[in-house]
């Protein structure tokens, strides 16, 4: 197993300096023209479940509007776990903290162990940010989608920190004087969602339509963007090209998920904002796989796998890149245990 970061130079990728200097130039205004089209989408969402209200109605436009509610929540939390969002750092900050509070993490745990993930990118024992057994059968592609997997860690997680029961990981990944201020956060994070509890438990009805409901009923479309990022592909390897998938996408996912589409590129050269991702997928192109098909053909062809995987049938996908070890007929056997 190899100690090498896991970059575009452990890739055999390269980008003239200039240019990728020049891509990854940070802005602000990238990052606020897609705050207030988030807003205008959550708000046009949101009417829609207001309107809806007493009718059966209430539910699609519950989902769509947890759709737009935990998809940006999840890529701005992301985006602004590495500082890319914005030039200014308080902005970067701030966002980082009300995003990761619907995303439902701790802001410091999710920025060290994410730092590690890019590290370590699908290195068994050393990757802490692994979702799921490898290889996925059925039953952990149904818990991965629902969300209830996630969910019951981000839970563990935020009661481990407030309770100062540090795990193995986060002493390892976070600095020692970091673990105070992680749990200072996960009990002001707890008190800000028993205050959510105690104001629907109170009869006050916003929170739960607008807020909670739509929070987990969006989960799913969320828990499919990001399956797609790893699953099938190799661990252990040096190569990001080997362990990370781009696939393509419309323009509506493409907002939803702040460009991660472009997951093999994000990985390469973490420092590009999600902006830049599209230009930087255009420099690189001829270096780099195809990418898999779109949102729904993907994960259509992953659950197909799952599902003949646990059935014993042959797994060999028909159009998405696999790790050679994945396509099998019969018994398999597991190559790593989820971290998350």
């Amino acid at each position: 197993m190899t100690d090498i970061t896991t970059n575009a130079a452990s890739s055999g990728i390269r980008l003239d300096r200039k240019r990728l200097k020049a891509i990854a130039r940070r802005s602000d205004r990238p990052g606020l023209i897609y705050l207030a089209q988030w807003l205008a989408f959550l708000l046009a969402t949101g009417s829609l479940v207001v309107l809806a209200m007493g009718t059966p109605w209430v539910w699609p436009a519950m989902v769509l509007h947890g759709v737009f509610l935990a998809v940006p929540a999840y890529a701005m939390s992301h985006e602004t776990a590495h500082g890319t969002a914005f030039r200014t750092r308080w902005l970067n900050e701030a966002v980082f903290w009300v995003t990761s509070l619907l995303y439902m993490e701790e802001p410091l745990h999710r920025r060290y162990t994410h730092t590690n993930h890019h590290s370590h990118t699908w290195h068994v024992g050393k990757d802490s940010q692994m979702p799921f057994d490898t290889p996925m059968d059925f039953k952990g592609w149904l818990l991965e989608v629902s969300g209830l997997a996630l969910l019951r860690f981000h839970a563990k997680v935020l009661w481990q920190l407030a309770t100062g029961s540090y795990s193995e990981i986060m002493r390892a990944v976070a600095p020692a004087d970091e673990l105070p201020r992680m749990t200072r956060n996960a009990r002001l994070f707890i008190a800000v969602y028993a205050g959510i509890a105690a104001l629907i438990l109170a009869g006050v009805a916003w929170p739960l339509w607008l807020l909670l409901l739509p929070r987990l009923l969006g989960a799913p479309v969320m828990m499919a963007f990001t399956l797609i990022q790893h699953v099938e592909m190799q661990e252990n390897s040096p190569s990001i090209l080997e362990s990370t998938r781009s696939f393509r996408s419309d323009r509506l996912g493409r907002f939803l998920y702040m460009n991660m589409n472009n997951h093999i590129e994000h990985h390469l050269f973490t420092q590009v904002p999600f902006h830049a991702l599209p230009a930087l997928q255009t420099e690189l192109r001829a270096q780099l796989p195809a990418p898999d098909p779109g949102f729904w053909r993907t994960n259509l062809e992953v659950a197909s796998v799952a599902a003949r995987r646990s059935l014993g049938l042959n797994t060999r996908a028909a159009s998405i890149r696999q790790a050679p070890h994945m396509i099998t007929e019969g018994g398999f056997e597991r190559v790593a245990q989820r971290t998350m």
